[in-house]
């Protein structure tokens, strides 16, 4: 499963109003690339037929059976500091990452 934080859902929702249609979700996907090998791509996509669909807190998520592979157990949070502001995930099947936290290894 894939988890979304409420403040995640919450910005997720916002963003889905001004830039997606209502039936599509946050599609999150792993492709190769990044200093560390796998990156993550999040974009508004619709479900396809072979997806993996999880509602939580009113918002899909999708990820094809491959990438779902790699991300099993993973939270999506959005974190809005000092630093910045951006969606951060938590995947729990990551042996590695580079240190702006965009690619990892598997």
């Amino acid at each position: 499963m894939i988890t979304i934080t409420e403040s995640a859902a919450t910005k997720l929702a916002d963003l889905l109003k001004t830039q997606a249609k209502p039936e599509d979700g946050l599609r999150v996907r792993v492709v190769g690339g990044g200093c560390s090998g796998l990156s993550y791509e999040l974009e508004f996509d619709q479900p396809q037929p072979v997806d993996q669909v999880f509602e939580v807190h009113g918002v899909k998520v999708l990820v094809d059976p491959k990438s779902y592979l790699y991300l099993a157990g993973t939270e999506i949070d959005y974190i809005d500091g000092l630093q910045g502001a951006g969606f951060s995930l938590k995947n729990p099947n990551a042996k590695g990452g580079c240190g702006c936290g965009s690619s990892f290894t598997a």
